[in-house]
């Protein structure tokens, strides 16, 4: 009898390890090591990110570091060659420059090879300028073009006067070509309605002085706007939030009534918005949901299974691994709802759109471990 009872336990004592080994054999990514490293500072919207990407680790039995850099190349670079020899098994880097990115994550990741890596809003370019790709690197971005042409519908549906009699939108473009690959990227989503003839680029203005873009853009602003006469301007579109703080300040100064939207939000932007003036609507992506959808990826390239990072709906197969997080916008009437909005509770006010969550790519596994 005893013989018997022990080989029960035998067996029962087996059974229950190789339960418990199949369970975190389920999911590949437990007990790995993540990191978000972002190459500007701490900021409200970058802290959503954070907090979003490690809760979304954490969930996956992943152990989860964030580190800022101070808008040092210097000091990004370094973090992430710590990290890698550190131990840490996938980093999500957020906005290295254009001009070393790809040549540095390529050395690190021959120098890593068991090292995966996602970037946002990172372009890869040689020398010459031809956009390249790193095998096994998913690139990220906010849907650039998508702001841009969702900012000019919110404008044409806020001047139903000119479609009613199929004319033009005259518009004051804030915009910088060949500047940053983001403002590219939105001028494609722009361009389609010059084509079609339902706006008007009047002229295009940017800042003198990058060092100071919100004072420099408020002085450029109100010289060409200055320009004008009443009514010859029906908006203004701003490629970047940063430059619409100082167009609005023109405005203002100008005692002028001139609709503006931009892409990009932040706390400022909301309160300024809420003044109920000229400041009609910004377009965004949900920067909690942000930080989610890029730890899901990095999660699957950590599984090796890009086939799932390929049937999420924002996945492009050009140029490379490349995928968008969809925009929404959100405008002045919302943020004006009585309530005291940040980007913190903007779910609160915002379209179902901002809390959409159809874009997240995931698997079996990754479903269960997130719904524990």
């Amino acid at each position: 009898m005893k013989k018997i009872i022990t080989l029960l336990m035998t067996v029962a004592l087996i059974t229950a390890c190789l339960a418990g080994c199949g369970a975190k054999g389920n999911n590949p990514v437990e007990g790995k090591k993540a990191a978000y490293i972002m190459y500007m500072s701490s900021s409200p919207i970058f802290e959503l990110w954070s907090e979003s990407f490690t809760k979304t680790a954490e969930s996956l039995g992943m152990e989860a570091d964030t580190f800022f850099c101070e808008d040092s190349d210097e000091e990004w670079q370094n973090r992430i060659l710590q990290c890698a020899q550190d131990g840490y098994d996938g980093l999500l880097v957020s906005h290295g420059g254009e001009a070393y990115a790809w040549e540095f994550l390529t050395d690190v990741l021959e120098e890593y090879p068991n090292l995966k890596i996602v970037t946002f809003d990172t372009s890869f370019k040689d020398e010459n300028g031809e956009t390249k790709t790193i095998d096994g690197v998913v690139q990220t971005f906010q849907q650039d073009s998508g702001l841009a042409s969702a900012l000019v519908e919110e404008i044409l549906a806020r001047c139903p006067d000119k479609s009613a009699k199929n004319e033009p939108v005259n518009i004051l473009q804030v915009q910088e070509e060949n500047y940053i690959a983001a403002f590219d990227r939105r001028q494609v989503g722009y361009e389609p309605y010059e084509t079609d003839g339902r706006i008007k680029t009047l002229e295009q203005m940017a800042p003198e002085d990058h060092l100071n873009p919100v004072s420099s853009m408020q002085e450029t602003a109100k010289n060409i706007i200055g320009k004008y006469n009443d009514g010859e301007i029906d908006a203004i579109w701003c490629c970047y939030d940063a430059y619409a703080r100082g167009v609005y300040q023109a405005l203002r100064e100008l005692d002028s009534d001139i609709p503006m939207v931009s892409a990009d939000i932040c706390d400022e932007d909301i309160g300024l918005m809420a003044e109920g003036k000229n400041w009609k609507a910004c377009a965004t992506t949900n920067w909690t949901l942000n930080g989610e959808f890029a730890c899901r990826v990095l999660a699957l390239e950590m599984a090796e299974q890009y086939d799932d990072i390929k049937a999420a709906q924002c996945y492009y197969e050009n140029p490379g691994m490349w995928m968008e997080i969809p925009s929404v916008v959100v405008t002045q009437e919302q943020v004006m709802s009585g309530q005291d909005i940040t980007v913190k509770n903007l779910s609160e006010v915002a379209d179902d759109a901002y809390t959409d969550r159809s874009f997240m790519p995931s698997c079996d596994w990754m479903d269960a471990a997130l719904k524990d």
